[in-house]
């Protein structure tokens, strides 16, 4: 597997870092946002260490996945086999609206000649209309995954104002792997296959031995981020609260 978890020798994830990270989303759910805190994930490879984090607080808390229409077979088959797994009880497929496919993608071609356009229409709108009724989202990002992503905080607001938790800030690929093995979880079944990040099929592609695990997406192209931590246009790190 391509986690780049060399780059942080041999440490290892320390029961303070899993018992911290656990509290303070034991805090985030069931004391400050108490049925007003979704987590939005991607059920890629690193997903399940915070879907586990989560189950083991609230199985009932809302699961929002982007099903853009594009994603891999893969992808939708491991969402069903972790849900089942873990007992999550409210995961919610956001897809955008017919009509605006209609308008924008009739033809699905749209991720050929606008990949920011595509992004925007299945994956920043719909989600934008599923987390209205929150006051807070749970992000799986990590400093470590991108130098725009390397100064993000754990705890952020988005552009409607809405808190923004990154319980995972500031963990390293050592310690996803740690957990990975501490609780015998399941991998993506495509990162064995060279995906070590796993974004929507068109846009996705297998990464080679000594390459950025997220070097695979959007290939050939400058775009690194989908734009769902866009506010206007700009990427959106570093605006803690």
């Amino acid at each position: 597997m391509l986690l780049e978890g060399d780059l942080y020798g041999d440490a290892r994830l320390t029961p303070e870092r899993e018992g911290k990270t656990l509290a303070f989303l034991a805090e985030s759910i069931l004391r400050d946002y108490p049925g007003r805190v979704a987590m939005v994930s991607s059920f890629g490879a690193e997903s399940i260490v915070l879907l586990d984090m989560v189950a083991r607080i609230n199985p009932n808390t809302p699961i929002l996945l982007n099903e853009t229409g594009m994603l891999f077979a893969e992808t939708l088959n491991y969402q069903r086999e972790v849900s089942a797994l873990l007992g999550l009880t409210n995961v919610q497929l956001v897809r955008p609206t017919r009509q605006r496919l209609a308008e924008e993608d009739p033809n699905g071609l749209l991720h050929r000649n606008d990949s920011d356009a595509c992004c925007n229409l299945r994956k920043s709108e719909p989600l934008r209309r599923a987390l209205a009724p929150f006051d807070a989202w749970i992000t799986g990002r990590k400093k470590f995954q991108n130098d725009k992503r390397a100064e993000m905080q754990p705890v952020e607001q988005d552009g409607a104002g809405r808190v923004k938790l990154n319980p995972l800030a500031d963990w390293t690929p050592s310690d996803i792997r740690d957990y990975f093995d501490r609780y015998d979880l399941p991998r993506h079944p495509l990162v064995s296959q060279g995906y070590p990040s796993i974004g929507c099929a068109p846009c996705t592609s297998l990464v080679l031995a000594g390459e950025d695990a997220r070097a695979g997406r959007w290939r050939g192209t400058e775009k690194t981020e989908c734009g769902i931590h866009y506010v206007e246009g700009q990427f959106i790190a570093g605006a803690g609260i």
